[in-house]
């Protein structure tokens, strides 16, 4: 499977913004469902996951390959990459429910980020 492209060294990771691209994708079900929205919504998602994911792997990668806490790390990280190169579903409710999990695989990588960043 393709990985993502790297994360470019010199890119810092905008928290701010991210979260607000995150708050914005979760409210995507509080009126009408718009593709067009929503698809505006979902390329922002795949940016900053592009962004974050590379990150995740590198510190992933720093954990034994035996342990269990690595193989679910390794094994999360591959499912929010499937999501990530999944296109948006040209169904309304099938595009939602793919943009609400876009933003959680997103504020979870962010979570661990900030988390990382902190020690």
């Amino acid at each position: 499977m393709d990985r993502p492209p790297d994360a470019t060294i010199d890119v810092p990771v905008d928290q701010d913004t991210i979260a607000a691209t995150i708050s914005r994708a979760l409210r995507t079900g509080s009126g009408p469902l718009n593709l067009d929205a929503m698809g505006d919504v979902a390329e922002g998602l795949r940016g900053h996951i592009a962004l974050l994911l590379p990150l995740a792997r590198e510190a992933a990668g720093r954990l034994w390959l035996g342990s269990i806490e690595g193989h679910r790390l390794r094994a999360r990280l591959d499912g929010i990459e499937q999501q990530y190169r999944r296109p948006l579903a040209p169904a309304p409710l099938a595009a939602h429910v793919q943009v609400q999990q876009l933003a959680r695989d997103c504020q979870w990588l962010l979570a661990r980020h900030t988390a990382a960043a902190r020690r």
